[in-house]
């Protein structure tokens, strides 16, 4: 009854743990800003014709 009584309280605590490191690392990524698209250059594309 013991050990299972500590293998309940260390895994709460590591449950704990990762989700307040994945908070915070989503509050990280949320504070760098706006997400915006990558950029769409069609200059830099090489040029293909369609053939009919």
């Amino acid at each position: 009854m013991q050990r299972s009584k500590i293998v309940a309280i260390v895994t709460g605590a590591i449950s704990i743990i990762l989700a307040i490191a994945y908070l915070l690392l989503v509050q990280l990524l949320d504070f760098r800003g706006e997400m915006l698209p990558a950029p769409t250059d069609t200059g830099a594309l090489p040029h293909i014709e369609h053939i009919a």
